[in-house]
């Protein structure tokens, strides 16, 4: 499953972000990258020894954690490696999966927050395979797109302009993403019959199924 969650960071915090991150120290982006990636990674990541990473990276991981849509659609267990990248003239990532574990823990879904708006930049799409097609998403800035750890995906050159954008991954409580979908399809809709009829009996019986199911999948 796929999905969105809009304007995660307001505009202000957007900008007080970017701001912090052009004053910052830079590193090639092939340092974090596995064996095989490194020959299609053509990126910058934020220094992790810079007085700021720690602090933005707190500040992306605790904003999407405790987000509405977040909790119901990737049922998080930890947000394990957040990283901010940049991308500028020529710059790439092409063809590539993310690893399984990365510092010892499991990666189930990925995510992209985007911190340059579309027209700030041309090319620079990241674009996620489907079994038969793929879909490219280049969002407002302070929107993040949430996708599999275990899809293809890549980060089309940027042909002129800056990319901005910071990167996640996590481990989710349940690992089957079928089921994480039935779930996140369940709780919406008992939401749906809340809003418009209240606490009724059909609401408390899709309640309690969805609560034994987390009790049967849950890690």
């Amino acid at each position: 499953m796929i999905f969105t969650i809009p304007e995660l960071l307001s505009p202000q915090a957007v900008a007080a972000m970017r701001e912090q991150l052009a004053a910052a120290d830079w590193v090639d982006g092939k340092t974090t990258a596995g064996w095989h990636a490194k020959a299609v990674k053509a990126n910058q990541q934020l220094d992790a020894k810079h007085p700021a990473a720690q602090t933005l990276v707190e500040q992306v991981r605790q904003t999407t954690f405790r987000h509405p849509l977040f909790q119901a659609a990737a049922r998080p267990h930890r947000i394990h490696t957040v990283r901010f990248n940049r991308y500028s003239d020529g710059m790439a990532y092409g063809r590539h999966t993310d690893n399984a574990l990365m510092n010892g823990f499991r990666s189930d879904l990925s995510f992209t927050l985007f911190l340059s708006d579309p027209e700030r930049y041309e090319g620079g799409a990241l674009v996620v395979e489907g079994l038969d097609s793929e879909q490219s998403y280049k969002l407002p800035a302070g929107s993040m797109l949430v996708y599999p750890s275990a899809s293809l995906h890549r980060v089309d050159a940027v042909v002129s302009g800056v990319r901005w954008a910071a990167v996640g991954w996590v481990q989710s409580q349940i690992r089957d993403p079928g089921r994480r979908e039935i779930l996140f399809e369940l709780d919406t809709a008992r939401r749906s019959l809340f809003s418009q009829y209240g606490k009724t009996n059909e609401f408390d019986l899709i309640t309690k199924s969805l609560n034994n199911l987390v009790r049967q999948w849950v890690e």
